[in-house]
């Protein structure tokens, strides 16, 4: 339904001095923190993990080499969704309206609009990281369990869930410093950056930047802060919903990635029926994950 004069009474007036409302600032490009963005040409994506060779065997003299194999794991599909919204003018509110302002600013609204659904898409993949098995081995992207090729699993979640304190923030990084790859072989990751909802942000700015340790009468250094760990700090996330929940991005390549299939467009066009006006945004994009070594979280204490 087209937007009519009725609805644009104040709008028409010509000692009208202000209009309020769609002018206030947003939180934007939040997954820019998180996720990897990658193009895509076609309907979804797949990426396969894959297993390498386990441990090399001692070779006795004149026995024969031991031959190994090379497996896939499990696959990963990204099927991008189309975000679109729209809203139409009338001919005759168009016509008399005396600023000549009603498509500016309600094309401006239609950017907010598509920017926050792109937001809170983003963040779904962390609401749901403990209990939404979606990954592509059959698990919540943050699990206790995650199976291995060589039959045996790794964890990237606390074993004990806990909230953010000097304890579960050292634990942490202990368990990231333990991650193996599929046949169960040692591999160098660290944690790189910390993502937190908006009340965790005092406390994770006093763990990381006070000199001593947080919290106690000892002359302690902070030993967080003083070897370098989480190089690239935190980010607040404004979208998302657990207030105790925070999460440590890893240098793991292909974790969380967010594939662009068409980038935001936007179109207008007057419909020669009514004489509306119509405008138009429309996007697709896909927000997952394909390794979950990219990532270790704590679902807090409560």
């Amino acid at each position: 339904m087209a937007i009519s004069r009725s609805q644009l009474v104040k709008e028409l007036e010509p000692g009208l001095n202000a209009l309020f409302g769609l002018e206030y600032n947003r939180y934007d490009n939040e997954h820019a923190e998180i996720f990897n963005t990658e193009t895509s040409d076609r309907a979804f994506e797949e990426e396969v993990m894959l297993s390498g060779f386990g441990g090399a065997s001692t070779k006795a003299e004149g026995a024969m080499v031991t031959f190994d194999q090379a497996t896939e794991a499990y696959t990963s599909r990204y099927s991008h969704e189309t975000v679109a919204l729209a809203f139409a003018i009338t001919e005759e509110a168009i016509e008399d309206n005396l600023y000549d302002r009603l498509a500016g600013r309600y094309t401006r609204a239609l950017a907010r609009s598509m920017a926050h659904t792109k937001q809170t898409k983003a963040a779904t993949v962390l609401n749901q990281a403990f209990d939404t098995a979606n990954g592509g081995d059959g698990k919540a992207l943050c699990a206790t369990d995650h199976p291995l090729a060589n039959g045996s699993t790794f964890r990237n979640e606390l074993l004990t869930p806990a909230d953010l304190n000097e304890t579960s923030l050292e634990a942490s990084l202990i368990d990231i410093a333990a991650f193996v790859d599929e046949r169960g072989l040692k591999i160098a990751l660290q944690g790189r950056k910390m993502i937190i909802p908006k009340e965790l942000q005092f406390t994770a700015e006093r763990l990381m930047r006070s000199p001593q340790r947080v919290g106690t009468a000892d002359n302690d250094i902070n030993a967080i802060a003083n070897m370098g760990m989480i190089p690239e700090g935190y980010r607040v996330n404004h979208f998302l919903v657990d207030t105790d929940a925070f999460f440590i991005l890893t240098d793991a390549p292909n974790g969380l990635k967010h594939f662009v299939r068409s980038p935001i467009k936007t179109a207008i066009e007057g419909d020669f029926d009514t004489g509306n006006v119509r405008f138009k945004a429309r996007e697709r994009y896909s927000f997952g994950f394909s390794d979950p070594r990219g990532i270790f979280g704590s679902p807090g204490a409560a």
